[in-house]
């Protein structure tokens, strides 16, 4: 499980984090988050990377993910809604991206991890 890696003691990127974790739905830029924490891009992403060992890219799609994990785990929805839900509208990138992460496709994970279907 992805746990967000806030173990160091950067105040502008743990605030940088906290945006990401209550915007997850939304569309976040890298220069949006930079201008958040007063900062020029290059240097958000420097810190950002230094801070938890993830680009910014790369720690937003981990937290989508998770949090695609959790609605295929707990609920019914369909992949287009769970999708949604994480702030994506393109399907192949979604599918790409959740596999490359958890390693089955959204479909196999759902199968495999939802806790509503009978044991």
């Amino acid at each position: 499980m992805f746990q967000g890696q806030k173990n160091h003691n950067d105040a502008a990127i743990k605030k940088a984090q906290e945006f990401i974790e209550n915007n997850i739905q939304e569309r976040i830029t890298i220069e949006e988050l930079a201008n958040l924490v007063s900062l020029g891009r290059r240097s958000f992403e420097r810190r950002f990377k230094l801070a938890t060992n993830h680009s910014v890219l790369e720690y937003i799609n981990r937290l989508k993910m998770e949090n695609a994990k959790r609605s295929f785990e707990t609920s019914r929805k369909n992949i287009n809604e769970v999708m949604y839900d994480v702030g994506y509208t393109d399907t192949k990138a979604f599918r790409t991206i959740f596999k490359k992460i958890t390693g089955l496709s959204p479909i196999e994970y759902r199968n495999k991890y939802n806790k509503m279907t009978a044991a």
